[in-house]
């Protein structure tokens, strides 16, 4: 038993070295990347070509152009190893969008009635570009990997012979790590991708300080709609943190805003 304890140790321990080589991009926040991006890059290409066969894609022809020319200044300013992008308007009243490593992005129409207008527009594309960037796509999966991994080591100490004790232990430890740890560390992705984009939005030449007001009529949205779970048991942070949270980064946007203008004049 202690073998496969021992090689599970050392893989661990080789994991978390690698967590302190790579730093998310503006940020500098520490990450954890077992996924090369050229790996990452074709992962998300599979998964959107699927989106795509799956997910009825808008015929509005006027909004679709929206998006690709919002899209498009978005990109020139947010470069990314192996992306393609792509900017896909998706008929779904749910209003969402998402992005996949390798630059796939999609927007569904739901959300358009409070994007309002361009910037808030950029908004959104501006937050999904991030996730891109900051290449959350494969620190996720890595961080899941490492779960797995722990899962494993816990089922080797317990034993085959563990019993119900054991159904308990690993019970907890799924919970606490999707409590304690996948959901902060999901929440911990939207608040950065929040910042990043506000950047690539004022980089494009998009006033940052629609994002507030996006957000709060997003917020508006939510409470219309009877409000969200908890933020412990949420993917995302409530909105009122990202909305002061965006509002502390909001100098830095404006002074990129300014300098994007002064360039196009």
């Amino acid at each position: 038993m202690r073998s496969p304890m021992i090689r599970l140790g050392a893989i661990a321990l080789v994991m978390a070295s690698l967590a302190g080589c790579t730093s998310a991009p503006e940020t500098g926040r520490s990450q954890l990347l077992l996924i090369s991006p050229s790996q990452e890059a074709q992962l998300g290409l599979q998964s959107f070509a699927k989106i795509k066969q799956q997910k009825p894609i808008s015929t509005d022809r006027r909004a679709a152009a929206e998006v690709q020319r919002v899209g498009a200044r978005i990109a020139a300013v947010a470069p990314v190893a192996h992306a393609k992008w792509e900017f896909v308007l998706f008929e779904d009243k749910s209003p969402n969008a998402f992005a996949l490593p390798g630059g796939k992005v999609g927007i569904n129409t739901g959300i358009l009635p409070i994007t309002k207008n361009e910037a808030g527009l950029a908004t959104i594309i501006g937050h999904e570009v991030a996730h891109v960037v900051a290449r959350h796509g494969a620190e996720r999966m890595s961080q899941d990997l490492m779960i797995k991994l722990g899962g494993s080591a816990l089922s080797a100490a317990l034993g085959p012979n563990a019993g119900v004790t054991g159904d308990v232990v690993r019970q907890a430890y799924g919970i606490g790590t999707a409590v304690g740890v996948a959901l902060p560390y999901s929440r911990a992705h939207e608040l950065e991708a929040d910042q990043l984009g506000l950047l690539f939005m004022a980089r494009a030449g998009y006033d940052p300080r629609e994002a507030i007001a996006f957000w709060e009529r997003f917020r508006a949205y939510g409470k219309r709609q009877g409000g969200r779970p908890p933020e412990f048991l949420s993917t995302h942070p409530m909105d009122d943190k990202r909305i002061a949270a965006l509002q502390r980064h909001l100098p830095r946007a404006i002074a990129e805003y300014e300098r994007a203008r002064a360039r196009t004049r």
